[in-house]
Formats: C-alpha cells, sequence, structure tokens
C-alpha cells in the first residue's frame, strides 16, 4: 500500500511538471512574437548643445504598441542636429529633446525662440556660493544709489533661466560650482535692463524655487529701512517774525467799607 501511494504522488509531480513547462513554454513564444520596431536611442551619455553622430546613437528594438512620440527610426535623421537637455545612455532621442534643425552646436543651440544669452560676472558670494547651476532660476539684484546718494538694493529681474556657469553647460550637476561668470537667458528688454543695472551698480543673484511662479512686488531697501532710522534732511533756517501778545488784565473791581467816621475800599 505504501509503494503504491508513493507511487502516485511520483505520478502526479511529474504531471504538474510537465503543465508548468507548457505553460512557460507558451508564454515564452507570446514574448518572442511581440511585434517591436527600431527606434535612435543614445549609446552613451550625451550632454546639451552637443551635435548628434552616428558614433553616439544606435537603433534598438522597441515594442511598437509603445513607441514614444517623436522618436526616430533611422540614424541618419539625426545627423548633425543638437540636443538642447542631456541624454542618458540608451534613452530615447525625441524631437522634443532636439534644438530645431540647422542649429549650431554650443550654447546657441539650446536658447530658446525670442530669448538672448548674457553673461554676468559674479564671485562665491553672489553667485549663490556656487549653487546656481544650469536649468535653475534666479532672481537678480542690484545695488546702487539713489537720488540722494542713499544705497538701495531692488529686485529687477524675476526668474531668469541659468543657461551655463562658466563654460559648463551640464544641468545634471547636483555640486556646487564655485565660477567668475554665470550665463543667463533673457528676453531683449531684459537684456537691456541687466546691461544697465551692472553698468551702474553690483549684481547679486538670489536663487529661487523651481516650481515658485510668484512674483516678488517690492519697493527695494534702503539704509534707513535696514537699521530702523529715519533720514531728517534739514533746509536752511528762515527768518521768523516774533510777534508778542501782550493780554489785556482789567481792573479788579473795589468794595469801599464805612467804620463810624473811617472810610476805606479793598479790591475783590
Amino acid at each position: 500500500m505504501r509503494n503504491t501511494g508513493a507511487l502516485g504522488m511520483i505520478v502526479i509531480s511529474l504531471l504538474l511538471g510537465s503543465a508548468a513547462v507548457v505553460v512557460a513554454a507558451k508564454w515564452l513564444n507570446n514574448q518572442v512574437n511581440i511585434e517591436a520596431s527600431k527606434i535612435i536611442v543614445a549609446s552613451q551619455d550625451i550632454n546639451v548643445g552637443t551635435r548628434l553622430t552616428p558614433e553616439i546613437l544606435k537603433a534598438i528594438d522597441w515594442p511598437s504598441s509603445s513607441i514614444p512620440e517623436g522618436s526616430f527610426q533611422e540614424v541618419k535623421l539625426l545627423d548633425s542636429r543638437v540636443a538642447k537637455v542631456n541624454l542618458q545612455r540608451g534613452e530615447p532621442v525625441l524631437e522634443r529633446k532636439l534644438a530645431p534643425e540647422g542649429t549650431v552646436g554650443g550654447l546657441s543651440g539650446v536658447i530658446a525662440d525670442g530669448k538672448r544669452a548674457i553673461t554676468v560676472r559674479v564671485n562665491d558670494v553672489v553667485g549663490v556660493a556656487g549653487f546656481a547651476l544650469p536649468g535653475n532660476l534666479v532672481d537678480i539684484l542690484v545695488n546702487i544709489k539713489d537720488d540722494n546718494k542713499n544705497p538701495i538694493s531692488k529686485i529687477v529681474l524675476e526668474q531668469i533661466l541659468v543657461l551655463a556657469i562658466a563654460q559648463d553647460l551640464g544641468r545634471d550637476e547636483t555640486k556646487p560650482k564655485v565660477v567668475n561668470a554665470v550665463t543667463l537667458e533673457v528676453t531683449p528688454e531684459q537684456a537691456e535692463r541687466l546691461d544697465l543695472a551692472r553698468s551702474v551698480g553690483s549684481l547679486s543673484l538670489v536663487l529661487r524655487n523651481q516650481i515658485d511662479k510668484s512674483v516678488g512686488s517690492t519697493d527695494g531697501v534702503r539704509t534707513q529701512d535696514l537699521l530702523g532710522t529715519k533720514i531728517v534732511v534739514t533746509e536752511p533756517q528762515k527768518e521768523v517774525e516774533k510777534v508778542v501778545v501782550y493780554k489785556s488784565i482789567a481792573p479788579r473791581p473795589t468794595v469801599e467799607i464805612i467804620r463810624g467816621v473811617q472810610k476805606s475800599s479793598a479790591n475783590q
């Protein structure tokens, strides 16, 4: 009886194992039969502003049902195109990640339409100690003297994109870099304001939150605001005519007193 029971268990195990093999083979067969298409991806890490060449691209199979919009199927279609964002190895090359056709490599390839790039000198203090990295947004402060020769600090530009620090366009760095120049993306009008501001005073960068779109409307800060005091402007003294007012005093009433044959008077 025991041998019969053991033999039955062996037979059941063999049947279950065979069924598992059949199911696994069917699943693998379905995976192999998934329709795939070729798309172009980066064969290595590509920095922003880099001109694309066949050496840094490759074609791989990609499920046809999930091909990203704007992808490319042939390497030759990407010849001399410029990356406007950093691309990681194996990442699909998409149209939205490239500068317009005909753009040359470098900084000019990442400037948005209608914008300009302007470089300002900074030091490790006014440059937010190196934390203003490409891709960050900053506000611009100018420190000048007003018409009365009193110092004033005022925000003149807000939400300005940092394109590069020194000659570095990379946007994946998180480590602070102390540099002496920062390149900013501005409109033509902002470029004029920034150029005038740096010619009449000293500039500082204020790092802001990437998703904060609020506008900081201020009147600027002066010395008296900083110290909590008021500046009193003295004017030349003028002669003031003094007028003396004399108050007349009415005579006090008197009372006549008669004592016998004597008469006297007294003031009340």
